[in-house]
């Protein structure tokens, strides 16, 4: 089996059983085992040659990453601050960190990680979501002149110690090899533990949504199965057992995560369902696993009010740990056309932004994958730029746990009543 990362401080620290596959595929090995028969009148899977230099080089880590400098993130900018539109491009403008070494030196808060991944569907362009949000067109500014959010007056750069972790590897050619890939690295982050006991938080932007396997069993692995619930957002449920004879792609990482024994289904809460995709047998089997869900109709008849405080308070009974995975097509294509899979009829950004920033301060958020986000399609920036405010949503919900501001949906009194 490939080793684990060694370093000098604390370290805490698969497959479907189906018919089209027997073989667990929880740890990645060094090389992969040999192709199984195929069935008769069915062409062979051609095999990988085992022999190329290049076989494993998308994954090989530089050794160089620490050479000639101490422990600590990096800051590349080359001013204290200034506005969205200038600077060298890290999510925020942020420093950067490359090693577990740099997160444990700087204290780091949340590491903020690219992932590109686009083979897990038929619509290509999510490999581009990370740097487009790297250069967003925010005209927010950053740096010694960064400002609070001002629903809550809470800054998140100022009260969180934040950095770009750079990119997670990508075999460009193969889901199934990059997921193990990013899996170990997003481990790495989560496992890295401080005499507080507090851990780093990985914040993982996609990429298409076949991340949510790699990213929610990385925390299992460490926070332990059935230790981890799941927000997961997105106008479709992502829980299709059988694509095409693949085992992961970005309509499967729901199936596997509850096959494999990381989530039960009972911690699985979906929000922004629509469309098409469940069928009537799929919403069965979510019963069947204990799902809570709130497709758009649920919103169409209660409202949104009723529907957001069920979110917040079955998150608070799950597990004491949360992932937060948000696939930017469960907001309107209107405010978010910019993506592969887009379904009219969808969440608003003044109904997702406050229930992003709610979870991540009143429950013990552990993780957040942000996915989909395809810049191709994103007519003057509208995606990237409510994308951008996403992430910044969840941030400030972040910061405000750490400073204590937990009480249900906080607002600042300075923005909620002029005091005439």
């Amino acid at each position: 089996m490939r080793p684990r990362t060694a370093a000098a401080f604390t370290l805490a620290c698969c497959g479907l059983s189906t018919a089209l596959a027997q073989v667990p595929l929880d740890d990645t090995p060094d090389r992969p085992e040999e192709s199984a028969p195929a069935p008769e009148g069915v062409e062979p899977v051609i095999p990988l040659n085992l022999d190329d230099p290049t076989f494993d080089l998308w994954r090989k880590v530089r050794e160089d990453l620490a050479e000639g400098r101490e422990p600590g993130p990096i800051n590349i900018q080359r001013f204290y601050g200034g506005g969205g539109w200038n600077g060298i491009p890290t999510f925020f403008k942020l420093p950067i960190a490359l090693t577990p070494m740099d997160l444990v030196a700087g204290e780091v808060d949340v590491a903020i990680l690219g992932a590109h991944t686009d083979m897990g569907g038929g619509y290509r362009g999510a490999a581009w979501g990370p740097n487009a949000l790297r250069a967003s067109p925010s005209y927010t500014t950053w740096g010694a002149f960064s400002q609070a959010h001002m629903h809550t007056m809470v800054n998140p750069f100022e009260e969180l110690t934040i950095v770009d972790y750079g990119d997670a590897p990508n075999d460009m050619l193969s889901t199934e090899r990059t997921v193990h890939a990013v899996r170990e690295m997003v481990r790495d982050i989560a496992s890295v533990e401080f005499p507080s006991g507090e851990r780093v938080i990985p914040i993982i932007v996609g990429g298409d949504h076949s991340l949510m396997y790699p990213d929610v069993a990385a925390l299992t692995d460490v926070y332990g199965k059935g230790n981890v619930g799941v927000i997961h957002f997105d106008a479709h449920y992502d829980a299709s057992k059988y694509v095409m004879g693949h085992l992961i792609s970005h309509g499967q990482p729901v199936y596997r995560l509850i096959d494999e024994g990381h989530v039960p289904g009972k911690n699985f809460i979906q929000v922004g369902l629509r469309g098409y995709y469940p069928d009537a047998e799929s919403f069965e089997w979510m019963r069947e696993q204990g799902f809570r869900y709130h497709p758009m109709a649920e919103v169409e008849r209660r409202g949104w009010i009723p529907v957001m405080d069920d979110v917040i308070r079955e998150a608070k009974e799950g597990p004491e740990y949360l992932f937060i995975s948000f696939d930017i097509d469960a907001i309107d294509p209107a405010f978010m056309p910019g993506t592969g899979t887009p379904e009219p009829g969808g969440l608003t950004t003044r109904e997702a932004f406050p229930l992003v920033r709610r979870l991540c301060a009143e429950s013990n958020v552990v993780g957040f994958e942000l996915v989909e986000l395809l810049p191709y399609r994103d007519p003057g920036y509208t995606t990237v730029l409510n994308a951008d405010r996403l992430l910044r949503e969840c941030l400030v919900g972040i910061a405000m746990r750490k400073k204590g501001l937990t009480e249900e949906h906080y607002l600042s009194p300075l923005t909620v009543d002029d005091a005439q």
